[in-house]
This record gives C-alpha cells, sequence and structure tokens, in this order.
C-alpha cells in the first residue's frame, strides 16, 4: 500500500497548526505553505475536505486561517488518510463486498481483512499529539 501525497501533506498540515496552536490567531494558508513547502494552492484544496471531516476550522477575512477544530490528541493518522482519501483498505472487494462474486466463499479474504485492520490499527494509533512528543 502506498501513502498518497494528499495524505502526506494533510498530516504535515494538521502537524504545523498544532505546532502553532498556542498562538491566538488562526495559522494562515501562506504561512503553512512557507514552513511545509507546500503550495497554497494545494493547502486550500486540501482544507475543504479536511474541514468537511471536522479537523479544521476555517476562519475567512483578514486575519483569518486554519484552526484544529479538536485537541491534537484526538485528531489520528487515520482521521486524516480517511478524510483526504476515503475508506482505508488495502483491497477494493475489503471496502465493497459486492463487487466480488466470490467474496462471501474466499479464504484469501479473511487474511487481507486482518492485513487491513492492522493497517487501520496503525494508522489510529498516530495522533497529532504523539508525533509532537516526539520532537
Amino acid at each position: 500500500m502506498k501513502i498518497s501525497a494528499r495524505t502526506r501533506y494533510g498530516f504535515r498540515i494538521l502537524l504545523d497548526i498544532a505546532q502553532h496552536e498556542q498562538d491566538d490567531s488562526p495559522r494562515t494558508i501562506s504561512a503553512i505553505a512557507a514552513s511545509q513547502e507546500i503550495s497554497a494552492a494545494f493547502i486550500s484544496r486540501l482544507a475543504v475536505p479536511l474541514r468537511r471531516a471536522h479537523l479544521v476550522n476555517a476562519e475567512r477575512g483578514a486575519g483569518g486561517g486554519l484552526r484544529l477544530a479538536r485537541s491534537p490528541g484526538d485528531i489520528t493518522l487515520l482521521d486524516i488518510s480517511e478524510a483526504l482519501d476515503g475508506p482505508t483498505s488495502i483491497l477494493k472487494c475489503l471496502a465493497e463486498p459486492k463487487i466480488c462474486r466470490r467474496h462471501a466463499r474466499c479464504p484469501a479474504r479473511t487474511v487481507w481483512d486482518d492485513i487491513n485492520t492492522t493497517l487501520k490499527n496503525a494508522l489510529a494509533s498516530v495522533t497529532l499529539s504523539s508525533v509532537m512528543s516526539r520532537q
């Protein structure tokens, strides 16, 4: 499985916001772009699904920007990945069993499902707080 650029960059964006959370003002997209070396346009595109997933709040106008919608300990890498790329599934048939006519009798499916569960648990165990405490 490959982690998408959307997930990698989304994670960096949210980490950047979390690291500047003690500031009273929201983190501007231009400040995030400069700090993370990600284009402001790409950050703006990612902000929409992050906001829909209730991971960030956007404040408009002068002095506006992005804030975390939840505490850094409550935002996981799984939350970010699924907000930006949809359900985590190493195989399409795990997320959509009806696409495979063998899903009910496939002995390999249980192995893939166990691996998928392990991956999801690993992603869910990484929070913004846990990464920040490593630094």
